[in-house]
């Protein structure tokens, strides 16, 4: 048989192979989809209920293979970070109790780690702190070590809340608003927003501040957690303010160029001495350019918000919402309305 009567034969036995490498690069390319999210809401502690477990029951299936549940352990619980820095015992119960589920309705073959995993963590006790980490866009990530309840002390500030996440996430996405600044956080809580605009903006100087004990404490711990300090790049340090009683001079002490607050909108009998405050952030630094102010807010109750805004109005200072959308980098709930406003005179 001549070469001419084989090459339609070989073209198409060809493009049979090529067909096949495409669609195992997709599957490879969906399997570590699969895993990037399963990995990211597991430090996070999202909601178990809200993981992509479809995905997994088809890719199962598919396969029938349990390397997929073994890839899901490595980057979930049995993760280098989940022994340093591990979510709770209660969130890590759930998981891996949903994840044997969705093996055996997938028709997959007993794993023995997954079980030894869960027996692990049963014998665990349960305590009142845990820790969620979130992946920036490096790829690093932000530990924090949080309450497991979302009030205790008497305070709501010892938990991440999603303004604090999408704060983040707007500045992640533009990074050039803060390289180079001193900035000043307000109500910074676990510090979320602001660690991650350290680890990722480059600011020159940032400072954390809050005034209720308990929350300065865990916020001190999560700095150093996180490789921050006054010695470190940026230069960072975790100061008491007390709206109330903060005078010109001690703001322009701090000589922030930049002023974030994530979160702080929620109590109708503190919203008026934020605004005041926000006055005197932008009249004590007279002759110069006045700071970048932005306060992101979940809206929970628009009464309270609405009466936020008229405050500011009051106060002699003007505000505009920040249309432009945070690209999507942390997983949390969405549903919520979250607004971003810049302040300025």
């Amino acid at each position: 048989m001549s070469f001419s009567e084989t090459f339609p034969q070989w073209i198409v036995g060809t493009e049979e192979v090529n067909k096949s490498w495409r669609r195992m690069a997709q599957r490879c390319g969906e399997t570590a989809g699969i895993l990037r999210e399963f990995s990211a809401s597991f430090f996070a502690m999202r909601r178990v209920a809200a993981l992509p477990w479809t995905a997994v029951e088809e890719e199962l299936q598919i396969s029938g293979s349990s390397g997929l549940i073994s890839d899901l352990l490595a980057q979930t619980c049995l993760h280098p970070l989940c022994r340093k820095f591990p979510p709770s015992v209660r969130y890590r119960r759930l998981f891996l109790s949903e994840l044997i589920k969705r093996q055996e309705v997938a028709g997959g073959d007993p794993l023995d780690e997954l079980y030894d995993a869960l027996a692990e963590v049963l014998g665990v006790k349960e305590t009142s702190e845990s820790f969620r980490s979130y992946r920036l866009p490096c790829g690093a990530f932000v530990s924090l070590l949080e309450n497991v309840a979302l009030i205790s002390g008497g305070t709501t500030g010892l938990v991440t809340w999603e303004a604090a996440l999408y704060l983040a996430e707007w500045a992640l996405d533009r990074p050039q608003l803060f390289s180079g600044r001193a900035v000043l956080e307000l109500g910074s809580g676990v510090g979320m927003s602001g660690i991650s605009i350290c680890r990722g903006c480059g600011p020159r100087r940032f400072v954390f501040s809050d005034c209720h004990p308990a929350v300065l404490q865990k916020l001190r711990e999560n700095v150093r957690l996180n490789g921050l300090g006054a010695d470190s790049l940026p230069a960072v340090s975790v100061n008491q303010l007390d709206w109330t009683t903060a005078t010109e001079e001690e703001l322009r002490a701090v000589g922030a160029d930049a002023v974030i607050a994530a979160d702080v909108v929620f109590d109708p009998d503190l919203t008026g001495s934020l605004a005041q405050l926000l006055s005197r952030v932008l009249r004590c630094r007279p002759g110069e350019v006045d700071p970048l102010v932005l306060i992101c807010s979940t809206v929970r109750n628009p009464q309270t918000y609405g009466g936020f805004k008229l405050q500011l109005e009051e106060a002699g200072l003007s505000h505009e919402v920040m249309s432009e959308p945070a690209a999507h980098v942390f997983p949390y709930d969405r549903t919520t309305p979250i607004e971003l406003l810049r302040v300025f005179r």
